[in-house]
């Protein structure tokens, strides 16, 4: 039996994942990035945060990475939306990311949303 192909991970802020968010919907592909607020060993449950915005990460496939509250973390993987509609990712990749220059980020972030809708729009630019 084939398995289906793993999708990229589509890169999304965490004020962005809201229900009414194109991205808020069972099995999406996403990467996120956010501030390590809190972590249990016993469930390999993580919150990040950006901001005043947070989501619960499901750790347990990442058995090397070595995680530390109060740093910064990036993760990959697919989104589960609980019955009482909150989200939690179950990461399949995860990376430390400290030093990493936020408002740099951001900033390349929208330039490259820039030019995926310029270039979608029209194709042979």
């Amino acid at each position: 039996m084939a398995s289906s192909p793993t999708e990229s991970g589509a890169l999304v802020l965490l004020q962005e994942l809201h229900p009414c968010s194109p991205h808020f919907k069972q099995g999406a592909s996403l990467r996120v990035t956010g501030k390590l607020q809190e972590y249990s060993v016993e469930t390999a449950i993580a919150t990040i945060v950006d901001g005043n915005d947070s989501l619960k990460i499901d750790t347990k496939l990442l058995r090397e990475l070595n995680i530390r509250v109060g740093s910064m973390y990036q993760f990959i993987g697919e989104l589960h939306i609980q019955p009482d509609n909150e989200a939690v990712l179950q990461a399949r990749v995860g990376r430390n990311v400290d030093g990493i220059d936020l408002k740099l980020y951001y900033q390349s972030l929208q330039l490259l949303r820039q030019f995926q809708a310029n270039h979608l729009k029209n194709p042979t630019a």
